[in-house]
């Protein structure tokens, strides 16, 4: 028996359709000086998803998406919910080579992106022979290296208004999120709509989202968590207000402006509100704002209890999670000043095994890899069984491959990673892709690329390389090479020569011993 077969399936689509029947002229989105109602949301989201439709795509297809965090994003992502395909988020920060990897391995049959981004996704969108719909100055018919570019605007228009209402299985992937893997090729994290759904109901429950209550869109919306806490207002009736571009000044800004309540954060973004200085904060009509969450990177405890101090009577929330798990735990306010350093206790529907070096569960007091199992966990790696099996057990636990320490009261404390992972910003870099880009460099025999602590971005990438015989550091070239082939948070910021890198007995890099820049 399938699950429609049970009743209605969950589908992200469903909060706006509900809430364009319910509140059709209530604000659902604010984009500078652009609003979206309910029932403009709606339109606007069957229009793309019959739009879609005609361009011939099947049920299930996949659209790669590269665009901001602008309105379009949101009635991107429900159109192609409505209209029973998936969507592939695309980083706008990625270079061609690193879309086009996506492009490719996701299978992807038409691109939707932003006119700035065309360079991004234009060579392999060219390679696929596949329509790219633009948003912005797109031009009707013309094409760009082969590939034909359509016009977002005039898509929607010629499009139907009626909602499509295709089935969906709440346990299809509504995306295909990519995240770079130990090897430093890009994994792609298929997401349900059930566990996005039932993410953005807890989130109600948790937070307050809802009628009337306004949210500000601040991560990145082609971000896992960006788009969970973005897209969550749309999905209960509440209105979100889109951050095109981050800055802290930005951010005030819009919080004041409209009466923000809650603002999802990562702890770089607390760095450079704290830059601006007591005074700038204290000069801003804040009162409406209650609620911040911060997930993505480790919060560190002074800062923390600055945040608190600086918007007292705001609730501080400190979370954990993974794209491939959903959120994992919180830590409450109530739990704040008493449970420093810890990410909190499971969250909703979640339950966590923490499993030791000789394989056996830890109780509280010990340390070892954590494991988490609720309605929240990805389906899998795209064409990647194996991948799945390996961070999954026979009774549907999956881990991230970070380790923690349980306290007496069965809190979680993150203490470090299975993996060589860097999380600079709030976002994932893996050393392996990194050093394989400077191993193509002519000056260079080898490099060993290392996350170093950093007061602004919590971790920033470093790389100690190897020079070839006669060839000194040029850090300028370096620097350029990466960038012909990685985004620009993946480029090393701190640089240093090493005669050899240190090898244990099988010849692999004892990272430990590497010394840092």
């Amino acid at each position: 028996m399938t699950l429609t077969a049970l009743g209605a399936s969950l589908n992200i689509a469903n909060g706006v359709r509900e809430f364009a029947r319910a509140t059709p002229r209530a604000t659902a989105v604010v984009d500078g000086e652009r609003t979206w109602t309910y029932a403009r949301l709606a339109e606007r989201s069957a229009r793309w998803a019959n739009a879609l439709i005609d361009l011939g795509l099947a049920d299930g297809a996949h659209v790669a998406v590269c665009v901001g965090n602008r309105g379009e994003h949101l009635e991107v992502a429900c159109g192609t919910a409505m209209a029973a395909m998936t969507t592939v988020p695309v980083n706008p920060r990625y270079t061609a080579t690193e879309a086009g990897y996506v492009i490719e391995h996701s299978e992807t049959a038409a691109v939707v992106v932003e006119a700035a981004l065309l360079d991004v996704v234009t060579p392999a969108a060219s390679a696929r022979g596949i329509p790219m719909i633009v948003i912005g100055d797109g031009a009707p018919g013309r094409t760009v290296d082969g590939g034909v570019v359509q016009d977002y605007e005039t898509v929607l228009a010629a499009a139907s208004p009626l909602d499509p209402h295709r089935p969906v299985e709440e346990s299809d992937p509504f995306s295909i999120a990519y995240t770079s893997g130990t090897t430093g090729r890009p994994k792609g994290v298929m997401i349900s709509h059930r566990s996005r759904t039932l993410t953005f109901y807890q989130a109600a429950a948790e937070w307050g989202l809802g009628n009337g209550r306004v949210s500000l869109a601040v991560a990145p919306l082609y971000h896992g968590a960006g788009f969970a806490f973005g897209y969550a207002p749309v999905f209960t009736g509440g209105t979100v207000v889109m951050l095109r571009a981050w800055s802290p000044e930005a951010m005030l800004d819009l919080t004041e402006r409209h009466g923000v309540q809650s603002v999802f954060l990562v702890p770089a973004h607390a760095q450079m509100l704290r830059s601006l200085g007591e005074e700038a904060i204290a000069a801003r009509d804040l009162s409406r704002l209650d609620t911040l969450y911060f997930n993505a990177a480790a919060l560190p405890w002074g800062l923390k209890q600055w945040v608190m101090a600086t918007f007292p009577g705001v609730a501080v929330h400190e979370l954990y999670g993974s794209t491939e798990s959903g959120i994992i735990s919180n830590l409450r306010p109530p739990d704040a000043a008493r449970k420093p350093g810890s990410v909190g206790l499971p969250w909703y529907m979640t339950e966590t095994r923490v499993i030791g070096h000789d394989g056996a569960e830890v109780g509280p007091g010990g340390t070892g890899e954590l494991f988490s199992r609720s309605p929240y966990l990805m389906r899998g790696y795209f064409k990647d069984p194996d991948a799945t099996a390996a961070c999954t057990t026979e009774d549907g636990f999956v881990t991230c491959g970070d380790l923690v320490r349980l306290d007496e009261e069965g809190y979680l404390h993150i203490v470090g990673r299975t993996k060589d992972m860097i999380v600079s910003g709030g976002v994932n870099v893996y050393p392996r892709e990194i050093e394989d880009v400077l191993a193509t460099h002519p000056d260079v025999m080898e490099a060993c690329v290392l996350g170093v602590e950093s007061r602004t971005w919590g971790e920033e990438v470093a790389a100690v390389v190897v020079m070839a015989p006669g060839r000194e550091l040029d850090t300028d070239a370096l620097d350029a090479h990466c960038r012909t082939s990685l985004a620009g948070f993946k480029v090393p910021r701190r640089w240093s020569t090493i005669e050899a890198l240190p090898r244990n007995a099988a010849g692999k890099v004892v990272k430990r011993d590497v010394p840092l820049p």
